[in-house]
C-alpha cells in the first residue's frame, strides 16, 4: 500500500477490466452486429478474427519499442487505440470496415501488453508474478460486469451501444489519468529490491535441468498449448451463450449470464491456482489436469445441454480453461528453456495470437452447420491439449533433477 506506484497499477487494471469487457462484447452483442452488418453469426465470427490478425501484427515490434520509450506512452496509446476500436464498431456500415477495426482492436490489446506487463513488474519488483496474474481477475472482473449490462438492455430494449460507450468513458478517464500517474525508469539499472525479491524467488527449490530439453519433442508440444490453451477459453468466450441459447433453449438475457459464471470461476481459478502453484503442486501437473476437466465439461454439455448445466459449465470452463493454465504452460516452457526466457515468451504468445485469429474463422464455419458442433470441437481441442501435457510431464521427469520439497508439495 505504501508503493508509489500504487495507483498507476490501479489505472493499469482498469484498463484490464475494460478489455476483457472488450475480448467478448462483439460476442455478447452478436444479433445486434448481425442486423447492423447484414450478415449471420459466421460473419461476426469473422469480425472477431480480426482481433487475432491485429495481435498478430505488432506483437513483437510494441515490445522492443517499449524496452526504448518507455511504458506510460504505450498504456496511453493501447487505450486510445480501444476507444478508437469500440466507436468504429458502432458506425461500422458493414463487415469489411468493421473487420478493419477489429485490427485495431488487436493493436490495442498487444499496445496494452507492451506497457502493462513491463510497468507493473518494474513497479512491484518484489512480487512481479502476483502484479502480472492479478491482470487476469481484472479481465474476469470485466467478463463478469458486461453480461450484467447486457441484461439490462435486454430488459429495458435500449440501444446495444450503451455497452460500448461504458467502455469508452472508463477509458477515457483512465487515459487522462494515466496521463499523470508516474511510471518506473525502465532504463535503471537492477536495484538491490529487485535482487532481494530474486534472491527470495531463488529460495524455492526448483527442478533443475540435468540434460538438455529438446526442441522437436516438448518445444512443439509447448507451441502446440500456446493455441491449444487459448483456443479453449477463447471459444466458450464466444460461443457459450449462442449454445445456451440454441441448444439449452435459454433466454437471450440468461444465456449472456453464463459468461458472467465463467469469470466468476476464472476469478476463483486465479485465486486458489496462485496458491496451489506456490506451494503445493507444480505448474507442469495443472497444465494436465486442467484441460482435461475441460474436456469433461465440454462433452457433457454437449450431450446433455441444460440450462443448469450451462451456468455450471460457464463456471467450471471459467475456473479449468481461462483460470491461468496458458501462463503456467508458459512458466513451465521458461523452466525447460531458462536461458531465452524472451525468445520463449515471443514463439508462445505467437501461437497465442494464432489461436485468437483462426479459431473465430473456423468456428464460423462449423456454426452454419451446428452450434453444437462448435462445442464437440472444443472438447477436442482440450483432448488435445491434455494428450500434449502429459507427453510434457514425461519429459519433465526426464531431463529435470528435482530437489527435496516439504512433504506438502508435489
Amino acid at each position: 500500500m505504501k508503493n508509489k506506484y500504487l495507483w498507476t497499477s490501479i489505472c493499469l487494471y482498469m484498463n484490464y477490466f475494460v478489455h476483457g469487457m472488450g475480448a467478448i462484447i462483439l460476442a455478447q452483442n452478436m444479433d445486434y452486429l448481425t442486423k447492423q452488418f447484414n450478415t449471420n453469426d459466421a460473419g461476426i465470427a469473422y469480425v472477431i478474427s480480426g482481433l487475432g490478425i491485429g495481435r498478430l501484427l505488432v506483437l513483437f515490434v510494441m515490445g522492443t519499442l517499449s524496452d526504448k520509450f518507455g511504458r506510460k506512452p504505450f498504456v496511453f496509446l493501447g487505450g486510445l487505440f480501444y476507444i478508437g476500436f469500440l466507436l468504429g464498431i458502432l458506425v461500422s456500415p458493414n463487415l469489411e470496415v468493421a473487420f478493419i477495426f477489429a485490427i485495431l482492436g488487436g493493436i490495442a490489446n498487444s499496445t496494452l501488453d507492451a506497457g502493462t506487463y513491463p510497468a507493473l513488474m518494474e513497479s512491484f519488483p518484489k512480487a512481479t508474478g502476483t502484479a502480472s496474474i492479478l491482470t487476469k481477475a481484472a479481465i474476469a472482473g470485466g467478463q463478469f460486469v458486461l453480461p450484467i449490462i447486457m441484461t439490462l438492455i435486454f430488459t429495458y430494449k435500449a440501444y446495444y451501444g450503451w455497452s460500448f460507450f461504458f467502455c469508452i468513458a472508463i477509458l477515457a478517464i483512465n487515459a487522462i489519468a494515466v496521463l499523470k500517474m508516474p511510471f518506473p525508469n525502465n532504463k535503471q539499472p537492477q536495484t538491490e529490491e529487485v535482487t532481494q525479491a530474486t534472491t527470495e524467488i531463488d529460495t524455492n527449490p526448483l527442478p533443475k535441468l540435468k540434460q538438455k530439453a529438446n526442441f522437436w519433442i516438448e518445444g512443439i508440444c509447448f507451441i502446440i498449448i500456446g493455441y491449444t490453451s487459448t483456443a479453449t477459453f477463447y471459444l466458450v468466450s464466444i460461443w457459450l451463450p449462442k449454445f445456451s441459447m440454441s441448444a439449452a433453449n435459454m433466454s437471450e438475457s440468461a444465456a449472456a449470464q453464463t459468461i458472467s459464471y465463467y469469470a466468476i470461476g476464472t476469478l476463483a481459478s486465479v485465486i486458489l491456482t496462485s496458491i496451489l502453484v506456490k506451494s503445493w503442486i507444480r505448474p507442469v501437473y495443472i497444465v494436465f489436469v486442467y484441460p482435461s476437466l475441460s474436456a469433461i465439461m465440454l462433452f457433457a454439455l454437449y450431450l446433455y445441454p441444460s440450462s443448469l448445466l450451462c451456468m455450471a459449465g460457464g463456471f467450471i470452463l471459467g475456473f479449468t480453461a481461462a483460470g491461468g493454465v496458458l501462463q503456467l504452460a508458459l512458466t513451465t516452457m521458461s523452466e525447460f528453456y531458462p536461458k531465452g526466457k524472451g525468445k520463449v515468451l515471443g514463439i508462445f504468445f505467437t501461437s497465442s495470437s494464432l489461436a485468437t485469429f483462426s479459431i473465430p474463422v473456423i468456428t464460423g464455419i462449423i456454426s452454419e452447420t451446428s452450434i453444437a458442433n462448435i462445442i464437440l470441437f472444443d472438447g477436442f481441442i482440450a483432448v488435445l491439449g491434455s494428450i500434449l501435457a502429459l507427453v510434457i510431464i514425461a519429459r519433465y521427469h526426464k531431463i529435470f533433477e528435482f530437489p527435496k520439497r516439504n512433504a506438502n508439495n508435489v
